[in-house]
C-alpha cells in the first residue's frame, strides 16, 4: 500500500511541470501574435500616410509651389496621419506627378502647375511613396529584426 500512495504523490508533481511548460509555450505564441499585430498595424499606418500625402497634394487643384509639388506640406500631412509613427515617416523618393489629356492636345508637365490640353481636360496624377522602419519592441530568439515598411498612393488632382 505504501508504494501506491508514493506513486500518486510522484504523479501529482508531473501535472504541475506539464502546466508550466504548456504555459511557457502559450506565452511564446502570444508574444509572437502581438509582434505580428504590431507589424500589421505599422504597415496599415504607412499606407494611410501615403494616401494622406497624396490627398493633400490633390485637394483644391494641387499643392503647387513655384518648383513643383509642396513636398513639405505633403510630408506634414503624412506624419499627422501616421499617429505614433509620425516622426519616422519619410519619402524614400520625392513625390511625383504625371500629366495627360483626355483627348486632343498636349499636356505640359514642365510648369508648376501643369498646363496644356487645349480642347480637352488635363489629368494630373500624383504618386507618393512613404517609408517607415519597424523595430519590434519584443526581442526573442527566432523573431525578425527591423523591417522597412513601404506605403504607396496615387491620386488624381481635382480640377
Amino acid at each position: 500500500m505504501m508504494n501506491e500512495s508514493m506513486n500518486l504523490d510522484d504523479e501529482s508533481g508531473t501535472a504541475l511541470i506539464e502546466t508550466v511548460f504548456a504555459s511557457l509555450l502559450l506565452m511564446l505564441l502570444l508574444l509572437g501574435a502581438v509582434e505580428m499585430g504590431m507589424a500589421s498595424y505599422t504597415s496599415i499606418e504607412v499606407g494611410n500616410a501615403a494616401k494622406a500625402a497624396a490627398q493633400y497634394a490633390t485637394m483644391n487643384g494641387g499643392a503647387w509651389t513655384s518648383t513643383g509639388l509642396d513636398t513639405t506640406g505633403m510630408l506634414a500631412a503624412a506624419r499627422s496621419e501616421a499617429g505614433n509613427l509620425a516622426s519616422n515617416v519619410t519619402f524614400p523618393v520625392a513625390p511625383t506627378y504625371t500629366c495627360s489629356c483626355t483627348g486632343a492636345g498636349t499636356a505640359d508637365c514642365t510648369t508648376a502647375p501643369p498646363t496644356g490640353c487645349v480642347g480637352s481636360r488635363l489629368i494630373v496624377t500624383v504618386t507618393v511613396n512613404t517609408q517607415v522602419t519597424f523595430t519590434p519592441p519584443i526581442k526573442f530568439p527566432g523573431s525578425f529584426g527591423s523591417m522597412t515598411m513601404n506605403g504607396f498612393a496615387q491620386e488624381e488632382v481635382l480640377q
